[in-house]
């Protein structure tokens, strides 16, 4: 994940329908294509991931997509979204084995560092998905990432802001939690979502709940309490925004506090056509995980390479809850690939 597109990054883009999507990422991925899967492609090179906790619905996803798109492709994740040490650990391991691609998921800008710095010097690639490597870290190592493949987070929290903006009156008092404090990706999405409001309504608190969903449950209901008269509130993640949810069920105003996330989780997305979220900004760690492996074949084929692919985003609201539960995992509205050929 990110927070804005490079202004470096390449251009080429294909549209594809939604409607073969699937098709289009099982295509990169081999089938009966002849170009075989990522462990029998003609190089011969073989996919490693590591990415964040699955105790998250969000990498779950993440990883079917990469499982999908491989089904040989070798996975590992954190045990947990704090578990830097551990997922830094586990790429170490991979890093010295036989593969040629390895898509990471860093939990910070620097935890996988050392690790990649082992990568990169045996010349193999390395595709960046979800949440950015830090850049001056990576130039400082040598370390050369192939591709970077995540959402446009500010535009994300954008989205959110010009939805919330609309629901709830000019000067409306909202709140907002983010994920842990300093992290790129919630601060990318809590600064998109405040740039949005700016002048239109007024920000009370600023609370970080370290992406969880009952730390998010403790801030909302403290934050209810203290102030009676707030409209909204943004979450930097699905789970957080649940436990806003809860927290507003337990004060006794479920439909009076708007109440917008970002993910598009399936439980989210559920939420938000029972009424309880108002929207959700989705994007598709589904589809990134596709991506990633795509990225991984196409370089093994030695085609080149965006510096940056932007992957999807959409607002879901109750209007459309069914449409995007019916297409889950999969975008549920057109997309911009760029490494569909």
């Amino acid at each position: 994940m990110f927070s804005s597109p490079a202004p470096w990054a390449k251009s080429l883009r294909v549209v594809i329908p939604v409607g073969v999507l699937a098709l289009a990422l099982t295509a990169c991925s081999g089938g009966d294509s002849g170009s075989g899967s990522g462990s029998d492609a003609a190089s011969g090179d073989k996919i490693a991931a590591v990415i964040k906790g699955l105790d998250n619905p969000f990498f779950q996803a993440m990883e079917d997509g990469i499982k999908d798109a491989d089904p040989d492709a070798t996975v590992q994740a954190a045990a947990d979204i704090g578990d830097t040490t551990g997922q830094a650990d586990k790429l170490t391991t991979l890093a010295g084995q036989d593969f040629g691609c390895y898509i990471v998921n860093p939990i910070s800008g620097t935890n996988l560092i050392q690790a990649l710095t082992q990568v990169s010097s045996a010349g193999k690639t390395i595709v960046n998905i979800d949440s950015p490597i830090d850049a001056d870290a990576a130039k400082t190592a040598n370390i050369d990432i192939a591709t970077y493949i995540g959402t446009d987070n500010k535009a994300a929290g954008g989205k959110a802001g010009d939805f919330v903006a609309e629901q709830v009156e000019q000067d409306s008092e909202v709140a907002i939690i983010g994920g842990i404090a300093g992290d790129v990706t919630s601060g990318a999405r809590v600064d998109g979502f405040k740039a949005a409001v700016d002048g239109k309504l007024t920000v009370i608190q600023e609370s970080a709940a370290d992406w969880k969903r009952e730390v998010a449950l403790t801030a909302a209901t403290d934050i209810i309490a203290a102030n009676p008269n707030v409209k909204a509130f943004f979450a930097a993640n699905d789970d957080m925004g649940l436990g806003i949810v809860k927290a507003i069920e337990n004060a006794g105003r479920t439909g009076e506090i708007v109440v917008v996330s970002v993910d598009g989780n399936e439980d989210a997305l559920e939420s938000v056509k029972a009424g309880g979220l108002t929207a959700t900004v989705a994007q598709y760690p589904y589809a990134i995980g596709q991506l990633g492996v795509q990225a991984c074949e196409a370089a093994a084929a030695g085609d080149d390479l965006p510096e940056t692919v932007e992957s999807p985003t959409a607002l879901v609201t109750t209007d459309v809850a069914d449409d995007a539960i019916e297409a889950f995992p999969q975008p549920f509205e057109e997309f911009e690939n760029p490494l569909e050929k």
